[in-house]
């Protein structure tokens, strides 16, 4: 894991904190473990992993006018230079406007500034710490600094309503530790704290005319080439070219028996029309593409595409066919990676502790068998859903902009799909509700929903759309929970009826899209950490914030009608010179997907049942034990229960088992942090920092 962290503290006093380390509470003075010093007193500055040399960059003005950048960033060092300028002036927004994914930190005097992204892939968490505050792009350093406990409020909410920001508000999973919420930064003045956002909201108030469709799909057109070829002209790592002989084996096999990536770019050519648009993009791009001459595929300068068969279920036939016809393209060189009952969802809950829990640790062994083929470098299509896709609630959005007519169309696709006559009216009947329903009502009514344990839902296609034409709706976990943890869940939400993060007049459908997209890049960054591949990196490139803002000037109109995400992908290869696409290319299909999660669920039932029989979480009181051991017991007998609810359980539970099985710390030169694990669920003060 990779993270960098800094503080920003007092003036003087017993508790100042400088370059060589800190002095806490106790006397103790720590610095981060394995770090690089990025600058020094008196608000000190790390880079902490293995980052790479490309990956570091710093820009001074003075001594006390500086901006480190961490992450991949197509700023030159002018760019940076006058976006320090500007930020020393107070406008941030420049800061986050260059393409690519990172993570920007400006010193202005004793004023430290850290923004964090508008996905919420590269978010910032901090803490109270030493008479000042504490700040890092990852949460567990934080608590292992102040010796945090876990917060089971967090824990209960990201089972309760983990798509409902108002539930977790700034919380993590450690007491104390705060984020700062997509689009916004942190500034620090002398150990003081403020959280600001830059980028504009919309509003009924302002509300801004729709864009032109044409100029729009340019827009994302442009932004996504950028973001893909801001990686393409990164100085590329290459790491050991042979990892030592093997008998029988060639680099290639060499490497990934060792669980090293072949060095070059990749892309997965398969799970859906977004990853395919990536690796056609990268291949069309002028440069060297792909991998070394020489090495690995033994392919030239060809890009690595990589096609998952999972042979456990089967059904992927036709994306295999359109995958092969893709890599017919002599700038690509397709792999097919094959897996079977080894690499199905909660075939192996084994790995490394993450930052957070995350509903892709069920299924983290199944993506590292495919990335274990993969190049040193890899493009995955992750995020385009969430910035592509209309979420349901916007077509409440077009019932209050007066665009009526534009439900014609998705309504149409619903009514097909469901055969019922009735679903036009049922579908109006709910976005003309949403729309007329305010966000504090929309709070107040799903905390009576936990209360009351209210969780049917209808079901099938028209039913999942209905059910999201709300302001805020139960997680699929929530049922399975105590009513204690589902009471706290609602006393907290109808506290945050009096502190509502919404702005006036603003569309719900624009709220969801948000919220969905914040839950989405929080996951994939617990997918990254737990599917590590050592030398490789993930490029999601959809997460960008160019490539966010971009698609979020798309029309509503545009959104909604059925096939846009395949449509706009389409226009945006055919602006890009591919014009040539397999037929049912960008065709959805969730089947396979949910296929796997039931095979898997069925075949790991046994290991499931055993891991539930005395649950952390039972112990924490947030489910009772004999409850979710039915349920996974149905569930894998073929009862239609939300798997995806199961998977956070399941998720939650071995996150706790590898955090309270940790040893060590991220800090050194503190003896005292070496204490054994406190017995039970409740660690006392302490127990995080040296076993939890």
């Amino acid at each position: 894991m990779r993270w960098l962290v800094g503080w920003s503290s007092t003036a003087a006093g017993p508790d100042r904190i400088g370059s060589a380390g800190a002095t806490g509470y106790d006397g103790e003075t720590v610095h981060p473990v394995g770090s690089q010093l990025l600058w020094g007193d008196p608000d000190p500055l790390w880079a902490v992993g293995d980052w790479r040399p490309d990956e570091v960059r710093l820009v001074r003005v003075d001594a006390q006018t500086r901006i480190a950048v961490l992450g991949i960033c197509g700023a030159s060092d002018e760019q940076l230079r006058v976006g320090l300028l500007a930020a020393r002036g107070g406008a941030l927004r420049h800061l986050t406007a260059w393409p690519g994914s990172y993570t920007a930190v400006v010193q202005v005097g004793r004023r430290i500034t850290v923004c964090g992204d508008l996905a919420g892939a590269r978010p910032v968490f901090h803490t109270p710490w030493a008479g000042g505050t504490a700040y890092a792009t990852a949460a567990l350093p934080l608590a292992d600094l102040v010796e945090a406990n876990l917060d089971f409020g967090h824990l209960a909410a990201l089972l309760a309503a983990p798509d409902v920001p108002a539930a977790l508000h700034d919380s993590t999973p450690y007491e104390g530790v705060r984020r700062i919420p997509p689009g916004h930064a942190l500034i620090l003045r002398t150990g003081a704290r403020e959280v600001a956002g830059y980028e504009p909201v919309a509003s009924l108030a302002v509300a801004a005319p729709p864009a032109d469709p044409d100029s729009a799909v340019g827009a994302v057109r442009d932004a996504l080439v950028e973001a893909v070829r801001v990686r393409l002209s990164a100085p590329r790592h290459v790491p050991e070219i042979d990892p030592g002989p093997v008998p029988g084996m060639g680099p290639a096999e060499r490497r990934a028996a060792r669980g090293m990536p072949v060095p070059g770019i990749g892309a997965d050519l398969s799970g859906g029309p977004a990853s395919g648009t990536l690796a056609l993009l990268a291949a069309g791009l002028p440069g060297n593409p792909g991998t070394l001459l020489g090495h690995g595929t033994g392919a030239g300068e060809r890009l690595l595409a990589v096609t998952f068969n999972d042979l456990a279920v089967g059904g992927r036939e036709a994306e295999l066919e359109r995958a092969g016809a893709l890599a017919a393209n002599p700038r690509l060189h397709h792999v097919v990676v094959t897996g079977g009952e080894e690499a199905l969802p909660y075939a192996d809950l084994e790995g490394p502790l993450t930052d957070e829990p995350g509903p892709s640790l069920v299924t983290a062994a199944r993506h590292r068998a495919r990335l274990a083929s993969g190049s040193a470098d890899h493009f995955t299509g992750h995020g385009a859903r969430q910035v592509l896709d209309a979420h349901p609630a916007r077509l409440a959005d077009l019932l209050m902009d007066r665009r009526r007519r534009h439900l014609v169309r998705p309504v149409a696709a619903l009514a097909k799909a469901d055969g019922s006559v009735m679903v036009p009216a049922r579908v109006y009947s709910a976005a003309r509700r949403l729309a007329r329903t305010s966000y504090r009502a929309g709070l107040e009514e799903l905390a009576e929903r936990l209360l009351h344990r209210r969780f049917d839902e209808p079901s099938g296609a028209v039913g999942a759309s209905l059910a999201a034409l709300t302001w805020a709706r139960p997680g699929p976990a929530a049922r399975w929970l105590t009513g204690e943890a589902l009471a706290e869940v609602s006393v907290l939400l109808q506290g945050a009826t009096g502190r509502s993060t919404v702005g006036p007049g603003q569309r719900p459908g624009d709220y969801r899209a948000r919220a969905a997209l914040a839950r989405h890049a929080a996951d994939l960054r617990v997918l990254e950490q737990a599917a590590e591949i050592r030398s490789q990196r993930l490029h999601a490139p959809f997460l960008d914030n160019q490539v966010v803002r971009a698609c979020r000037v798309l029309p509503e109109a545009l959104r909604v009608r059925p096939g846009a995400r395949a449509a706009i992908l389409r226009t945006v290869l055919e602006g890009a010179g591919v014009g040539e696409l397999p037929p049912g290319w960008g065709a959805p299909s969730h089947a396979p997907s949910a296929v796997a999660a039931r095979t898997g669920l069925r075949v790991a039932v046994d290991d499931l049942m055993a891991l539930f029989a005395t649950p952390l979480l039972a112990q924490a009181g947030l489910v009772e034990a004999r409850v979710v051991r039915k349920a996974l017991r149905a569930a894998a007998e073929g009862e239609p229960l939300p798997l995806d609810g199961l998977a956070d359980l399941v998720s939650l539970e071995v996150w706790l088992r590898r955090l309270l099985a940790r040893r060590g710390t991220c800090w050194t030169g503190t003896p005292a942090r070496a204490r054994a694990v406190p017995a039970g669920i409740a660690p006392q003060r302490g127990a995080l920092a040296s076993g939890g």
